[in-house]
């Protein structure tokens, strides 16, 4: 099975960040999570850099974590992060300070929300589907769902999504303020970056000014939050649910849980 890996392009002042497992529908093994970081990394540390899309090959986003591998991860409690990486749900460590553009299609689950919800515009084709999924799996949201997702869109609209793991479509994502523009498949990238361009165009001082001024209002309860997510879990990771939310994973069917 092929490992995950992440493409970079420069476009001038934008990076274009590219998921690549499509055969995998782009599922996160620890390879392409490392390069992720580290493609989040020199975005910040090139001055030249001014704007991101963070973009995925093939027909799908993301189908999530590729579990089993992420296994040890959560046991232990801690996200791993590259010596030379950022962070690129923005929870652990310094976060990237430059604006990062999404543009997701297909299946989008799992820590592809989360990624979603850690970037500052959002473009989504029609044929996007989002699912957060891992209250299917014995296991809760990590990667910031909890905390951005009831920010972002309202507690009650988020928890009709994080409480249930119910599949959404892009028309509902966007009418909740999750995505900003559902555009025809295909054409999600090209926009993202377009908007990109027009980003990295401005006074670049005034744009990283801008977003962080946006972030510092944010309050601090959602960071004492974000410190306890990895932490949270891993008493849940010992439990008989989990094991049958491994087997159902493998098995390709729901889960039969019994709260321990």
């Amino acid at each position: 099975m092929s490992t995950g890996k992440v493409t970079r392009e420069r476009r001038g002042h934008v990076l274009l960040i590219g998921l690549d497992r499509a055969a995998k529908r782009n599922a996160f093994d620890l390879a392409m999570w490392d390069d992720l970081c580290r493609a989040y990394g020199e975005l910040e540390r090139d001055p030249e850099l001014r704007c991101a899309v963070l973009f995925a090959h093939g027909d799908h986003f993301t189908g999530g974590l590729d579990l089993p591998s992420w296994i040890p991860v959560f046991q232990s409690g801690a996200w791993a992060i590259p010596d030379d990486g950022i962070d690129p749900l923005g929870l652990t460590g310094k976060r990237v300070s430059k604006p990062v553009i999404a543009a997701v299609q297909g299946i989008c689950l799992t820590i592809g929300i989360e990624l979603l919800l850690a970037t500052d515009i959002r473009v989504a084709a029609e044929s996007t589907r989002f699912a957060q999924i891992e209250i299917k799996r014995g296991i809760y949201p990590v990667g910031g769902a909890t905390l951005r997702f009831p920010r972002e869109v309202g507690w009650s609209n988020a928890m009709r999504w994080l409480l249930t793991g119910d599949e959404f479509p892009a028309t509902e994502a966007h009418r909740m303020g999750m995505v900003q523009e559902v555009v025809p498949h295909g054409e999600q990238v090209t926009i993202a970056a377009a908007m990109a361009e027009l980003v990295a165009a401005q006074a670049p001082l005034g744009v990283y000014a801008t977003l962080a001024s946006s972030r510092a209002a944010i309050p601090n309860a959602e960071h004492a939050a974000a410190a306890r997510l990895m932490s949270d879990l891993v008493p849940l990771m010992g439990t008989e649910d989990v094991q049958e939310g491994l087997r159902a994973f493998t098995a390709r069917r729901p889960g039969q849980f019994r709260g321990r």
